[in-house]
């Protein structure tokens, strides 16, 4: 679709010229004869672009540059001016417009600006559109579950998230931390700013205070320039430490200062450097016997512990299980394009049976790989791997119900998620689960699906 632009000067020959180029160009162009006649069409449709000359009866292009903005509307402006009128030009740019241009009007250095100008916009666009993205990725999408406990941490990212305050998320590998780190990120003050993120048990020892504070030229063999470090480069934004018991304690110290007084030294200077980070941590170890046992400082703990959100194991959250790994199937399907329905019963009561010690990312491995091996509609027990089938895991039934009562639990979740992946069209789904229609709906009386 090529961008549209409308061309207003109340000058037939300079209008029609401008408008016979352009239209050779590719653009699609309409023409107004003067300001007031562009702004009634702008209300109507809607350009990419708003050519104008700056002096026109009825309404000078000054004023239709205002009542754009008015209108709150993206559409960029390009005013025509003489010579003479140079400093009104310079007026309307810090009002808002684009660009502007000289009489007589040069076509060439037109369709350089107009090329430029749309390129900038594009981009523009492309950047907020993978903002968004990112945003929607790392949210409360990729953060499911419906259990009481899962609940716990979405109202804790909410009240917390629009705070700086130091976040301290514990939790077994697996869990989803830095999934929490992002959503606490993307949903305060600093979105728009930097989210650094670093694993402190991946980095060489002798190397990790110069990847967090940065160093001076010198500063020890193989420095060859100045170097910015993590800390600096999440300036205005948030960093998060993941894996904090691994920081050395040497460098414990070093952190704390920059949590008390939101300032550090790079390695080799003697000079502070003054920052606005906001830091969160995660762990998936017990950091009161760290600090116990002298591997972690006592100081450092209690000021990352203003706030902890403890993330509860899949244990914890069975009921979830199916809704997660529904979530992993869609993801997986979309991109290997398998036209994969569902899982079946039996394997689904295998992964609901199984001991997660993977957590998440375990069961999110499990759908990658059922999707690969999976040849028919539904994902069955032997697209599972082998301990599935061989040792269905152990229940803990301290927790658990009657057989009739978690039955009854899973043939709703599952009927309801079936109804939501057709959109709620009860044919489709009928059809989906191989049962008759008057079936499925005396199913949903008699399991109170609200659908």
């Amino acid at each position: 679709m090529s961008e549209r632009i409308l061309v207003v000067d109340d000058e037939d020959i300079i209008r029609e010229s401008l408008t016979f180029v352009l239209k050779k160009e590719g653009y699609t162009v309409q023409e107004a004869e003067n300001g007031l006649v562009a702004y009634n069409r702008l209300q109507e449709e809607s350009f990419d672009l708003v050519i104008t000359d700056l002096e026109m009866p009825e309404m000078k292009g000054i004023e239709l540059l205002e009542e754009i903005k008015k209108l709150n509307i993206q559409t960029s402006v390009i005013i025509i001016t003489a010579f003479g009128s140079l400093d009104t030009a310079i007026c309307a740019l810090r009002s808002g417009a684009s660009d502007y241009l000289l009489k007589p009007v040069e076509f060439d250095e037109l369709l350089i600006k107009i090329k430029r100008l749309f390129e900038v916009k594009n981009l523009l666009l492309e950047n907020r559109l993978l903002r968004k993205e990112v945003q929607r990725n790392f949210d409360f999408e990729n953060i499911i579950g419906k259990s009481p406990a899962i609940k716990k941490i979405y109202d804790m990212i909410q009240t917390v998230a629009e705070t700086d305050t130091t976040v301290l998320i514990t939790g077994k590998s697996g869990t989803g931390k830095e999934l929490v780190a992002r959503a606490l990120h993307y949903n305060s003050r600093r979105k728009n700013k930097p989210l650094i993120a670093v694993n402190c048990g991946t980095i060489a020892e002798n190397l990790i205070e110069s990847e967090l504070f940065g160093h001076k030229r010198g500063a020890f063999t193989g420095a060859i320039s100045d170097k910015e470090g993590l800390v600096k480069a999440a300036d205005g934004g948030t960093l998060f430490l993941d894996e904090i018991s691994e920081l050395p304690l040497q460098l414990q110290v070093k952190l704390l200062r920059v949590l008390q007084e939101k300032e550090y030294t790079p390695v080799g200077s003697t000079s502070s450097i003054s920052v606005n980070v906001r830091f969160l941590a995660s762990t998936n170890r017990d950091l009161k016997e760290e600090v116990g046992s002298g591997r972690f400082r006592e100081d450092l703990y209690y000021r990352l512990n203003v706030v902890e959100i403890n993330l509860p194991s899949l244990k914890e959250r069975e009921e979830d299980i199916p809704l997660l790994a529904d979530h992993f199937l869609n993801k997986y399907r979309t991109e290997m394009n398998r036209n994969i329905k569902g899982i079946d019963p039996e394997a689904m009561r295998a992964m609901m049976a199984y001991e997660w010690k993977g957590e998440i990312r375990e069961l999110e491995n499990t759908i990658e790989r059922a999707v690969i091996f999976c040849k028919q509609d539904f994902i069955s027990l032997k697209d599972l791997p082998q301990i599935f089938s061989s040792k269905t895991g152990t229940i803990d039934f301290s927790k658990i119900g009657s057989l009739d009562d978690s039955v009854r639990k899973f043939e709703k979740d599952y009927i309801f998620k079936a109804l939501e992946n057709n959109n709620f069209d009860k044919e489709k789904t009928a059809e989906l689960l191989k049962v008759g229609l008057s079936t499925l709906y005396r199913k949903l009386k008699e399991l109170d699906i609200k659908a």
